[in-house]
């Protein structure tokens, strides 16, 4: 019989995922040498050798590739037992891990942390903010147990809620203040600041644009922040959405603008895998969302539905 512990699981799959063993053991909250040796013990029991030390990183070996697929559905069954036990309480407690992407968590994560707090206070809520393709991944892997992002997403394995619709706003010099607004047209003989690639809401400002790629070649930024300075100091103007005008906007020498209906806007959602026992109490956790918003969910803000939930 093969002894080998679910501690020295989750040490592989960390170290599988980072690469490195002492971002691993960092990640595991253990020293370097508990864990190196840990992971020696592991490949004793197996037999065979998981991988390929060099002095500054880690590269598994083919058993060990094999293998790291395997460990991560078995912690993710692991997981699921406790997710089963807490989604048999009438209450929500434990361990809750959501992911958000950055042109949300700024604005809406201390509202939401601070409802699910106060409604929820047995939960232990642990965030984390990425971008979208690294969340989708996240869940998957079992490492999230929801994310709330832009829909859709598109992906078999999960559940997409719907919960409210936001529009996007024109950021321009405050010398532009009371001039026409431009038309999407418009928008593409202009100097269109833009987030760097990765970002969801790249994609749908030049979609609204209908443009592949900008018209000029300028910076890209990593934050709303960034671009809404960049505006202030006259180099462009840029779209963001409406929830960040309030934080983002408050000390940039900017003037805002709303664009003629169609106006272009975004339909923020929560998504959780299928298989997932947490999926009631996670569709409560999405009306505390819509609360922190200051929305009711299936109604955006013109009174008509958004997309509704797909299994």
């Amino acid at each position: 019989m093969i002894n080998v512990t679910l501690r020295q699981l989750r040490y592989f799959d960390a170290l599988a995922r980072h690469g490195h063993f002492g971002r691993a053991a960092e990640a595991c909250s253990i020293s370097q040498p508990a864990l190196s040796m840990q992971i020696k013990e592991m490949e004793e029991a197996l037999g065979g050798l998981l991988l390929e030390r060099s002095a500054r990183q880690v590269a598994l070996t083919r058993f060990g590739e094999e293998l790291a697929g395997r460990v991560r559905d078995i912690l993710r069954s692991v997981d699921e037992l406790g997710d089963f036990a807490r989604a048999s309480r009438d209450r929500l407690a434990g361990r809750l891990r959501i992911g958000m992407i950055p042109t949300i968590a700024p604005y809406l994560l201390p509202k939401i942390i601070g409802n699910l707090t106060r409604l929820h206070p047995e939960l232990d809520i642990q965030v984390r903010e990425t971008l979208t393709p690294k969340l989708i991944r996240e869940l998957a892997e079992g490492r999230l147990d929801t994310a709330i992002l832009a829909l859709p997403v598109s992906e078999p394995s999960l559940t997409e809620v719907a919960l409210f619709t936001e529009t996007f706003l024109l950021v321009r010099p405050a010398t532009d203040e009371g001039t026409p607004v431009p038309s999407s047209e418009m928008l593409r003989e202009m100097r269109l600041l833009l987030l760097e690639e990765g970002h969801c809401f790249r994609e749908q400002a030049l979609s609204f644009c209908k443009m592949q790629s900008p018209p000029r070649e300028i910076l890209d930024a990593n934050s709303l922040s960034t671009l809404v300075q960049m505006v202030s100091a006259g180099i462009g103007v840029t779209l963001i959405p409406e929830m960040a005008v309030p934080v983002e906007t408050k000390s940039a020498s900017v003037s805002l603008a709303r664009f003629k209906n169609p106006q272009p806007s975004r339909t923020i959602g929560m998504v959780w895998r299928k298989t997932s026992p947490l999926a009631r109490q996670l569709l409560q956790i999405s009306e505390v969302v819509c609360l922190s918003a200051g929305k009711v969910r299936g109604r955006n803000a013109n009174g008509s539905p958004p997309r509704s939930a797909r299994a």
